[in-house]
């Protein structure tokens, strides 16, 4: 008799044509699914990021279940449950007589490692839901001296043949970024994005939620994420139909009240695997072709997938497990309250921390430009910094998220994704958004206790990393003009931000 094998499936690994599954035997393999305690609470997650995951495996166990696979699911609240991944695979191959394991290769170190750790053999299958393999970009990136997105995404043109107009890009330009920094003015009015009423098993995964995650940062209610491909889809068809012909424009605006804008807000069906990439760029370029979108919307979007999307899980792996603990520029203060939702006078904080505690998402300028900049500027350690984007956003995981915190947003790494730290005074936020309006501090005050925080935080960053950056060539000018002013005049804006961070410190309202 042949003994069947257990096939792995990830909570972000729910699509039909997963490497694993394709490479198993629905007569004879088990297919194992478990909602597991060291999932669900290695970071306090959200509670609509845990909701959202476990809604959509119980939804995609009982598809496999329809399409003929023998599924083994473990719910989180089964009084047998093992409570961690490798467990669960053990307790199941006792049960099914199993010996091996087939697994696409987790999207994080800690599973690989825990995985490679059990006493059971396993079999990794390369996830070739991306389009390029760890091993593929270990091989672009081998010699470079820089490791420049930019490179990158001309190559992940080239070749799927994206918006390529034979051997040249479409509109004979490979970026069309300078285009698509409109703050927003006149289109405040974003149509509405599909939301999907909780069904039974929806609802029943949110109760289970409430019960056992309801002291963790983030309100459950209401929920209306897409669970199901079918769901995703709608997601899908409605960014394309309504929102992809201004995402270019104003992918970078942030508007009081409107989280979503022009976004797709289709990351955390990706990240799940709810869809594809290549089916999601082919959809945009499609779009494109048929007049529906202008190229550099389209352009723009496909750049974050198969370009951003594509580099940041390459940087991950090759770079190792030891990425998520860089800390070049030795920054070591605590995250504080604010983060968790306690008061700020700063309006665009308290906007964008509030969005996310409500939300479970906020788009790319808000982390990267409000949250992530003032981590930076401030000197939060990048390691707690980490742990938040990974607990309070639904379409966090490691492979994606770390190298988008630790590398571009707090140039922990020192330089491995970025050329540049990313960090801005007021002047951008107040450009970028109207958050800067109604605020308790002057976006225009540049020093004193009425000066926003980012002005003052702005210098003394640089200030206190001179020695790293003041040779940087995309910073040089920078240095240059500071300098220029009058002694008295930096000093003064030195010895207020050096105020502003002991108030900061000792846990007052700032």
């Amino acid at each position: 008799m042949v003994t069947p094998r257990l096939v792995l499936v990830l909570g972000d690994q729910l699509t039909p044509s997963l490497s694993a599954l394709a490479a198993a035997d629905k007569d004879r393999d088990v297919v194992v699914m478990a909602e597991v305690a060291s999932e669900t609470g290695y970071v306090a997650h959200h509670p609509k990021k845990i909701a959202l995951v476990l809604a959509a495996m119980r939804k995609f166990a009982a598809q496999l279940r329809d399409e003929g696979w023998h599924v083994a699911y473990s719910r989180l609240d089964d009084p047998d449950n093992a409570g961690s991944i490798p467990a669960e695979l053990l307790r199941r191959a006792s049960e099914h007589k199993a010996q091996r394991v087939m697994a696409t290769t987790p999207g994080e170190w800690r599973l690989i490692h825990a995985l490679e750790d059990m006493p059971l053999p396993v079999e990794f299958q390369s996830d070739d839901r991306f389009l390029i393999r760890p091993r593929a970009f270990a091989d672009w990136a081998k010699g470079r001296r820089e490791l420049r997105m930019e490179w990158f995404y001309r190559e992940m043109r080239r070749k799927t043949g994206l918006l390529m107009e034979g051997d040249a890009p479409a509109g004979d330009q490979w970026n069309f970024d300078t285009e698509n920094r409109k703050p927003l003015r006149d289109r405040a009015s974003a149509p509405m994005m599909p939301q999907f009423e909780p069904d039974p098993l929806v609802e029943e995964v949110l109760e289970l939620v409430e019960a056992r995650f309801g002291d963790h940062f983030g309100r459950l209610r209401p929920f209306g994420f897409a669970t199901d491909r079918a769901q995703a889809l709608e997601v899908l068809d409605d960014f394309i139909a309504h929102r992809l012909a201004y995402f270019g424009d104003y992918q970078d605006a942030m508007v009081t009240g409107k989280p979503l804008l022009w976004h797709s807000l289709l990351s955390p069906a990706l990240n799940l695997g709810l869809l594809t990439p290549f089916e999601i760029c082919q959809r945009a370029e499609q779009a494109y072709r048929d007049g529906q979108a202008p190229l550099n919307a389209v352009e723009g979007f496909i750049r974050q997938i198969i370009g951003w999307r594509e580099f940041v899980r390459g940087i991950y792996f090759l770079q190792g497990p030891e990425y998520t603990r860089h800390n070049a520029l030795h920054h070591d203060r605590s995250l504080p309250p604010l983060f968790w939702g306690a008061d700020t006078r700063m309006k665009c904080l308290a906007e964008v921390v509030s969005q996310t505690e409500e939300q479970a998402y906020a788009h790319h300028i808000q982390r990267l430009m409000i949250t992530g900049n003032f981590a930076l500027l401030a000197g939060l350690a990048p390691a707690e910094v980490h742990d938040w984007y990974l607990s309070v956003y639904a379409d966090a995981f490691e492979w994606v998220e770390a190298p988008n915190t630790i590398g571009m947003s707090q140039f922990a790494d020192g330089g491995i994704v970025a050329s540049k730290p990313y960090v801005s005074s007021g002047n951008y936020i107040s450009k970028m958004s109207d958050y800067c309006t109604g605020c308790a501090y002057d976006v225009k005050v540049k020093s004193g206790e009425n000066a926003c925080p980012f002005n003052l935080l702005y210098w003394h960053f640089l200030e206190r990393h001179r020695a790293r950056f003041a040779k940087n060539r995309r910073m040089a000018m920078i240095y240059r003009g500071w300098d220029k002013r009058a002694p008295e005049d930096r000093e003064r804006i030195l010895q207020d931000a050096e105020q502003w961070l002991c108030r900061l410190e000792a846990g007052e309202t700032v």
